[in-house]
């Protein structure tokens, strides 16, 4: 079995830090029954909405706590369930994690042996850059989400500072990457 360090990189340091979840992405063929489940019945707050047709997809995003770490949940359906990508299948979507500094965790991930999914590195719907960690290897590049489609979102100052505050408070010895 592979410790999580080794999997980043060889030697003792990894070169990026996962700070925590960014977010959780569900889809459905219809947003309302998500959306009657989550903001309805479980009272999660609605803070904006996001529409794109080249990634066929209609969202609500959701914020579940407060502050920087706060987790968006993003309530998908596809704008045409007959064309891809297809948002809602599965329905756990995806996940994404805060990361800091996602270039370098992207090259060092690739030189892992990482597949990433096609685009790159690139502007997402927040306005963060990402790039995502393909579900399912490749013969060129056998690692990958074990099944999950990962985003990696680069964490504003502002999330990094509040990762640094929380590793303090709970007495975490200094993270010198």
């Amino acid at each position: 079995m592979l410790r999580f360090g080794r999997f980043l990189q060889s030697d003792a340091r990894p070169r990026f830090r996962v700070l925590g979840l960014q977010q959780v992405a569900i889809g459905g063929l219809d947003k309302a029954e998500l959306k009657g489940l989550w903001e309805g019945l479980l009272g999660v707050p609605c803070m904006g909405r996001f529409r794109s047709e080249r990634e066929n997809v209609d969202e609500e995003i959701l914020r579940l706590g407060h502050g920087p770490l706060a987790v968006e949940l993003d309530l998908m359906q596809p704008i045409d369930a007959a064309k891809a990508p297809k948002v809602h299948s599965p329905p756990l979507n995806h996940i994404g994690l805060w990361v800091d500094p996602l270039r370098e965790a992207v090259a060092a991930l690739e030189a892992q042996g990482v597949r990433f999914a096609p685009g790159g590195v690139r502007a997402g719907a927040a306005g963060h850059d990402v790039a995502f960690i393909h579900p399912k290897g490749s013969d060129s590049q056998p690692r990958s989400g074990c099944g999950v489609l990962i985003e990696l979102v680069q964490a504003p100052a502002e999330v990094v500072a509040a990762y640094e505050r929380s590793r303090t408070a709970a007495g975490a010895p200094a993270d010198d990457t």
